[in-house]
């Protein structure tokens, strides 16, 4: 029997009832290691809250993986809340000053540092942080983070390439993904892409499996949080930007955590937990646009 939808709508149905079948339409949905597909920002009319963050400092220091214990990771970049070091607290963080434009999120953001071929650390113009409900999610689903909520997203010993879906490289904010540097024009900057989980376990601040900081934290599959992770969170798109790149040096771009595939970044809410509920609030949950930057 002929469809009575077009062809390319046709194609689209199909593809939604494969998700469905695939998470299982009564039970329990798979805690997802990945988004379902890439999500490029700013998106338009999505609903989402959008922060820019200047570069704060560097420091070899991890608060998440290597709390007080100065020293002890590779060289990070830290953006948003000031003065973050291994020994950090959440109330210090709260109380302290911020590198973003919304003075409300004292949150604090690092990723590995980009290194040229001659050792040296190339030091990015900004970062943007893009706040929205997960692929398919219901916007009115989405509770603020937890206070404290800590989480990691990326893989610091991947060997090769991740999936675009988590870790991406860009030609600004293009939506065009790629699982390595791409050549860009002469004046045009340079980004790498971290999508963090969209789902939380709904008790743990900091993951207690040892040596798994992400296991209280998983990304949603066709729009629905697994029971293991009930409660859906704002899905983080974290964006670092980088003074443009010539093409014949791409080729010798490494991340201070090792090669260029061990992309990665880290995320500590000390937002004002007030500031970020109304934020998730009028923004996400009302699936309006807030702060999109260009």
């Amino acid at each position: 029997m002929r469809s009575p939808f077009p062809p390319r709508r046709a194609a689209e149905l199909l593809a939604a009832g494969a998700l469905l079948l695939a998470a299982g339409c009564g039970g329990d949905a798979a805690a997802g290691e990945r988004p379902d597909r890439v999500v490029a920002g700013p998106q338009g009319a999505v609903g989402q809250f959008v922060v820019e963050c200047g570069f704060s400092h560097h420091a070899s220091d991890d608060p998440i993986v290597a709390p007080g214990r100065p020293g002890a990771s590779h060289l990070h970049q830290f953006f948003g809340a000031t003065d973050v070091h291994a020994g950090s607290t959440y109330d210090e963080l709260v109380a302290g000053a911020t590198t973003c434009d919304h003075r409300a999120d004292t949150a604090s953001y690092w990723a590995p540092v980009l290194i040229d071929a001659e050792q040296h650390p190339i030091v990015p113009v900004r970062s943007v942080a893009y706040y929205r409900a997960g692929p398919d999610v219901d916007p009115a689903a989405v509770e603020p983070y937890p206070a404290d909520l800590a989480m990691i997203a990326g893989d610091a010993g991947a060997l090769e390439p991740q999936p675009v879906e988590v870790v991406s490289w860009s030609c600004g904010a293009g939506s065009e993904r790629h699982p390595a540097p791409p050549a860009c024009g002469p004046s045009t900057t340079l980004r790498m892409t971290v999508t963090f989980p969209d789902c939380w376990d709904g008790e743990h601040a900091r993951s207690p499996e040892p040596g798994d900081f992400s296991a209280h934290v998983a990304y949603s599959t066709a729009g629905r949080c697994a029971d293991s992770h009930p409660v859906h969170i704002p899905q983080l798109q974290f964006a670092i930007d980088y003074p443009p790149v010539a093409a014949d040096e791409l080729a010798g771009l490494a991340l201070s955590s090792g090669a260029i595939t061990t992309g990665h970044a880290d995320f500590w809410n000390a937002w004002d937990q007030d500031a970020l509920a109304r934020e998730v609030t009028r923004c996400i949950g009302r699936d309006l646009v807030c702060g999109v930057s260009g």
